[in-house]
């Protein structure tokens, strides 16, 4: 069921709203950046994603095919979420569920997680390894 949930990054200065349903899954990727950051994603369409606040406090930082975009918070560096462009999908965002606000403990241990390989670029399979993950 798709519920809207309120997100922050940890200082609160940037504020998001979206509409997701946890139970269709989140991600968990292998690439550099997933990896480094330990992103984990929930991936919602454009019209999903609501900035409520702090625009002017993000830094957008680009690598590699530079694709995505992968917003963090000038303040207290966390990167709420991600917009990213795809041929498969288009334009979409990754909500980082870490950083929805107020999410039973229970509700985030029930949502299926995928896994990527992102690290090779093959978005259609998972890694030969994920507890790392």
């Amino acid at each position: 069921m798709t519920s809207t949930y309120n997100g922050s990054c940890h200082c609160g200065g940037i504020r998001f709203q979206a509409d997701i349903n946890l139970g269709q899954g989140t991600t968990r990727c292998n690439c550099s950046i997933c990896f480094k950051t330990r992103f984990w994603g929930a991936v919602v369409a454009p019209a999903a994603f609501r900035l409520l606040a702090g625009s002017e406090m993000l830094s957008t930082y680009r690598f590699g095919r530079k694709r995505e975009q992968h917003p963090s918070c000038t303040v207290c560096g966390i990167r709420p979420f991600v917009i990213g462009d795809s041929p498969r999908r288009g334009t979409f965002y990754a909500v980082n569920v870490a950083c929805l606000d107020c999410v039973d403990d229970a509700v985030l241990a029930e949502a299926p997680i995928t896994y990527v390989d992102g690290r090779n670029d093959d978005w259609d399979a998972a890694p030969a390894e994920t507890r790392q993950l």
